[in-house]
């Protein structure tokens, strides 16, 4: 890496399809929306010479265009892959959006990379969102450094945020978070900061100076050792502790001066294990310029410190049928096992598939099977399908450039699966296998949704298919009770770029309408209903009169038939023509136009015509006679009612309870948990908690996070039914 004794720029250029697993790094960087991931990327992508200037690729386009959406919202919404050449080695770049309506696409960055380089602001410092996924990246054992950007801004200090992120990602042993270099100044500016310029590595203590645009290394000052030595020194030991030679720290201890080379042995070894995490800094290269600060050193750090493929487990593997199969680890002669990440549409080429190949090569024109297991919920039907492999390729910018196949450990575009969508395992047509799916946030934020005319309802539902397709984190929904066609988002910007997705993509244009929730009515007592249908109008007439009582009964019971019938005023065959047309009439409504529940219907009396009574007219008779009961007693309106599980900071506790008590919501206890964190528990009207994914982020500063789940219909307060009643009479 950039701090060994004889460091060198090594071979650069281009990435294309990697022969060895060995020569592979996948990398994906996270960090909030602003933080530099981009402008990164852009910067190494020019220090290895994948471009000839600043972020652009040197046959149209820069490494940046991606989606328009992000152009014109001037924020990344979508997981993007720049391949990068650096010393005979493949790094593959996995840019990741640092809002948290595109978590998901961050979370399918983690499920293809085997390090994570996390970026922080020097000017902004650590968001809790970011700790969060330090914490997803902890739990797996994912190796991880991080890049502090933005220094050139006034005020930055790389000291300081340096001891920031010992403080927020080191946890017990914060000495785990160490800086490999520390920061040359430049002279001071009119405003009193003096920018950094270059580097000092604190093990090699040699000088890499950038000031001229180009990396240059020279022997520091004696001035200038003695400001380094502390940090050194700390590094070492930092080294040293996590060293699998037990005898490194009583050598140190005692004395010995440990060769440089032994400890950047270890350093790389403590890195590839996930459990040491270096800091650097970097910067993009000022314009003409070829390199930007700290671009050599973190590219070498990715090269000789973070691990190959090798060391990445494979996910869980089954057959079709779910049983469990072994693979061995990025085999590139094992069985064909690889997974979409990412999908996405193309207007010149179609559907085009980001997969991460875990096991044996995939080669175009071969034909895969696609399975598909395990989304549906999210309107992803199980599939299995067998597709053929169109092109594949490697992506920068907008352009795609071919490659004959990709192996184990690699990462590729294939051109027209037209059936695969991300989450989905290809393998060998005949040796069918399913991967398990990795963890997706729950959809939350309601966006209710019409076509904007007869032209947008004949495309609507491909374009969402297609939507949904391409985005396991957004949940379809056609719900049959409020007739409404739903999709579930993360955020409101999640539900913008879905929007504009649809307008630009897929030419659909769409009204977003109020969301409706399901609600329920029932009786508030017991009443009877008599149901009265006779008619003669010459030939066959029409007669069936039935008399029946209708009582409340407790939450959740359904609705309740019961015949009373005594001496065959009503004749057998008829009897469930009465309870159709009860049902019938129940599933429209007698209050509100929703469903009637938790009833018991007791048919009691009626009469019958040997000619003229029939099954049509006796479902008619118990509709009626439901609608009359209901005229004669109060009909509550119920509500759902969800169990909320709010994950909040401690500092926000309070704030959150205190909302939630605003929402009519009940608290049902609080639990602490590990990280400064509690689990806030509540039960709470579904009216009520609509934009609550929205609300909860404001409230807590993007920390939070909460899932939900159907509880019971319970009774609305009076005054708030009235007015839905008094809604539903407007619109009638």
């Amino acid at each position: 890496m950039g701090d060994k004794a004889n460091a060198h720029p090594g071979a650069a250029g281009r990435a294309t399809a990697a022969d060895h697993p060995a020569s592979v790094r996948n990398v994906v960087l996270v960090g909030h929306s602003g933080s530099g991931k981009t402008t990164l990327v852009e910067a190494l992508a020019l220090t290895a010479g994948a471009v000839n200037r600043a972020g652009r690729v040197e046959d149209g386009g820069t490494v940046s265009d991606y989606d328009e959406i992000e152009h014109r919202q001037n924020r990344s919404v979508q997981l993007s892959l720049v391949p990068v050449e650096w010393d005979g080695i493949k790094i593959n770049l996995l840019d990741t959006p640092g809002y948290a309506d595109f978590v998901g696409e961050l979370r399918a960055g983690l499920r293809a990379a085997d390090a994570a380089l996390f970026v922080v602001s020097a000017s902004d410092g650590v968001d809790g969102s970011t700790r969060m996924v330090w914490e997803e990246c902890a739990a797996v054992g994912m190796p991880r450094a991080i890049v502090i950007t933005h220094l050139e801004a006034a005020r930055s200090n790389f000291e300081e945020m340096t001891r920031t992120c010992a403080e927020a990602f080191g946890g017990d042993d914060p000495d785990a978070v160490l800086p490999l270099y520390t920061p040359l100044h430049g002279p001071q500016g009119p405003d009193g900061h003096a920018p950094v310029t270059g580097l000092v590595g604190l093990l090699s203590q040699k000088l890499f100076d950038y000031s001229t645009g180009e990396r240059k290394e020279s022997e520091p000052g004696e001035d200038q050792l003695p400001e380094i030595e502390e940090a050194r020194n700390r590094l070492i030991e930092g080294i040293i502790s996590e060293s699998e030679d037990e005898t490194l720290m009583d050598r140190y201890l005692g004395g010995e001066e440990i060769d440089v080379k032994t400890l950047v042995e270890d350093l790389e070894r403590a890195v590839a294990r996930g459990v040491f995490f270096p800091v650097l800094a970097a910067a993009p290269a000022a314009e003409g310029a070829r390199q930007g600060l700290g671009t050599v050193e973190l590219l070498e750090l990715v090269t000789g410190g973070f691990p190959t493929p090798f060391e990445h487990p494979t996910p869980g593997v089954t057959t079709i049928d779910g049983k469990p199969r072994e693979i061995e680890a990025c085999d590139t002669q094992g069985p064909l096992v690889a997974e979409v990440v990412k999908t996405a549409s193309d207007p010149y080429v179609g559907r085009v598939s980001l997969v991460r190949v875990f096991s044996g090569t995939l080669r175009p024109d071969e034909t895969v099977h696609v399975s598909g297991h395990g989304l549906a919920d999210r309107g992803h039907e199980d599939h299995d399908v067998d597709e053929r492999v169109g092109a594949l390729s490697t992506p920068f910018g907008k352009q795609q450039r071919p490659v004959t196949h990709a192996i184990a450990g690699d990462l590729v575009c294939v051109a027209k699966l037209s059936r695969a969508e991300t989450g989905d395992t290809l393998s060998a047509k005949d040796d069918p296998l399913l991967m398990e799916p990795w963890q997706m946030p729950d959809p939350l934020l309601p966006l209710a949704i019409e076509a904007h005319s007869k032209a947008d309802e004949d495309k609507l539902s491909q374009g969402l298919s297609r939507l949904v397709a391409e985005d396991p984190t957004m949940r379809l929904e056609q719900n049959q009770d409020t007739h409404q066609v739903v999709l579930w988002c993360l955020g409101e910007a999640h539900a913008d770029v879905a929007l504009e997705r649809l307008r630009s993509r897929y030419g659909v244009q769409v009204d977003v309408v109020p969301h409706k929730v399901s609600l329920r009515e029932t009786f508030a007592g017991k009443s009877g209903g008599r149901g009265r249908h006779v008619k003669q109008s010459g030939g066959h007439g029409q007669y069936a009169i039935c008399e029946i009582e209708v009582e409340p009964l407790p939450g959740g019971s359904g609705i309740e038939f019961v015949d009373k019938v005594i001496g065959g005023a009503v004749p057998r065959q008829f009897i469930p023509s009465v309870e159709k047309g009860v049902r019938a009439q129940a599933a429209k409504g007698v209050a509100a136009g929703y469903p009637l529940i938790d009833v018991r219907v007791t048919l009691l009396d009626g009469k019958a015509h040997s000619v003229d009574s029939s099954d049509a007219a006796f479902q008619t008779a118990g509709a009626l006679a439901l609608r009359e009961a209901a005229a004669e007693v109060k009909i509550h309106l119920l509500e759902p009612v969800a169990e909320v599980s709010v994950l909040v900071g401690d500092d926000y506790v309070g704030a959150v309870m205190s909302d939630l008590s605003g929402r009519r919501g009940r608290v049902l206890g609080t639990e602490q948990t590990s990280g400064g964190r509690t689990v806030v528990r509540a039960e709470v009207p579904e009216i009520e908690i609509g934009r609550y994914a929205v609300d909860l982020r404001s409230l807590s500063h993007g920390t939070a996070r909460f899932n939900r789940s159907y509880a019971r219909h319970e009774p609305m307060p009076p005054q708030i039914a009235e007015r839905i009643r008094e809604e539903a009479r407007q619109a009638s």
